[in-house]
């Protein structure tokens, strides 16, 4: 495993989320599972849309659109257990026209250290046609106003 780094920009908009290590997301040692750091990064992913304005089970139909992802980067720096609480720290890194990158820095509240780092890159799609659109202008700003400019 690598050392991590923290390269967050000081000042960067920050969205922090926690949630438990359960029984579901450890192999047969305890430790958790590669993927199930996802789960936890989509969780933080949805609690940044509810925090911008734009809760996940109503955004997309709102709004008429998809946000598939396209690249999906992890980094694994030290193990969880069962049981651990985990804080989610999730800043945007980029938006473009009709895509956004982010990121979600896992630390171990037992440890203090960090244990991933989830990095997403998602396009905007529409729902109908499945075809890249421009991210809707509302949203795109909202983005806009959180951007972590100093990693566009």
């Amino acid at each position: 495993m690598t050392r991590f780094r923290d390269t967050l920009p000081p000042g960067a908009k920050t969205f922090e989320a926690r949630l438990q290590v359960q029984w579901a997301d450890v192999d047969i040692a305890g430790i958790m599972y590669f993927a199930a750091y996802w789960r936890f990064a989509e969780y933080a992913e949805m609690e940044l849309f509810r925090e911008l304005g734009y809760p996940y089970n109503t955004v997309f139909e709102e709004l008429d659109f998809w946000l598939p992802r396209v690249k999906a980067e992890a980094e694994y720096h030290a193990p969880a257990l069962m049981g651990d609480w985990l804080q989610l720290r999730t800043h945007v890194e980029r938006v473009g026209a009709s895509s956004v990158r982010w990121k979600t820095v896992i630390f171990n509240e037992r440890t203090g250290e960090a244990s991933a780092v989830m990095t997403l890159t998602v396009a905007c799609m529409n729902r109908e046609s499945k075809r890249s659109m421009p991210l809707p202008a509302a949203f795109r700003e909202r983005l806009l106003e959180v951007l972590d400019r100093d990693c566009t």
